[in-house]
């Protein structure tokens, strides 16, 4: 059983990092340049290991590998994503196009197309771990029943919170802080993800889009929040 993996992490302390991979070598490689980057690392070869790890180790973020034995990289998203927004990086192939689509349709934040460079996958990390780590106070952006709240890393619909992965809740708060302005995928890539369509698949942003619309949409379908601009990209209505 997975436990406590929405905790929020301690910005004091040092990030503890969980790396889920069969190939001894991809977990040796990305554990040392995670720990050269200043990170507390745990590896993790399968399913149970990765449940047993999350449990008693207690991750700030996971690197998880769609391609497991036994239980998939995806089915373990899908439990981390059932029980809290702990934020998870996927390690895919490049010819997995699928599969990647379908992590991010379960919430991964992220996601990394082997063979990568240590740069870039450290610099993923860092940049996901920014975005679900709360900062100090900021302002709250209240609209006609959306309310989103920067300092306390949290969106309300009616009053109720929505439960929005680090990557959901930060694409939210940069439309919304410009609305009527329309953004092109390529420019929230660069802007949200820190990425851009050299490094990342702009179907990315469109899968996000989505999944922030089937939370914070009455209509999904006929968005009164984020709209599509045909042919040009997205829109915060205000």
């Amino acid at each position: 059983m997975i436990h406590n993996i929405s905790d929020v992490p301690n910005p004091l302390r040092t990030h503890r990092l969980l790396v889920v991979d069969d190939e001894p070598t991809v977990r040796d490689v990305v554990s040392r340049y995670l720990q050269r980057d200043g990170y507390e690392v745990r590896v993790a070869v399968d399913g149970p290991d990765a449940r047993q790890s999350l449990a008693d180790f207690r991750p700030d973020l996971v690197v998880l590998d769609i391609m497991l034995p036994g239980d998939s990289g995806l089915e373990i998203l899908r439990e981390i994503r059932q029980r809290g927004d702990l934020p998870v990086i996927l390690l895919t192939a490049r010819a997995e196009e699928s599969d990647r689509l379908a992590g991010l349709e379960l919430g991964a934040d992220d996601y990394v197309v082997k063979p990568f460079s240590s740069r870039e996958l450290t610099a993923r990390v860092r940049s996901v771990l920014r975005r679900s780590t709360p900062r100090a106070a900021l302002e709250e952006l209240s609209f006609d029943g959306l309310t989103i709240d920067s300092a306390r890393h949290e969106a309300l619909v009616d009053g109720t919170t929505v439960e929005l992965t680090a990557r959901e809740f930060d694409l939210l708060l940069f439309l919304a802080s410009s609305p009527g302005q329309v953004f092109s995928r390529g420019q929230l890539l660069e802007q949200v993800w820190e990425s851009s369509t050299d490094w990342q698949d702009p179907a990315t942003v469109t899968v996000h889009i989505r999944r922030l619309r089937q939370k914070i949409e009455v209509d999904p379908h006929n968005p009164r929040w984020v709209t599509t601009v045909w042919g040009v990209g997205y829109r915060f209505e205000s």
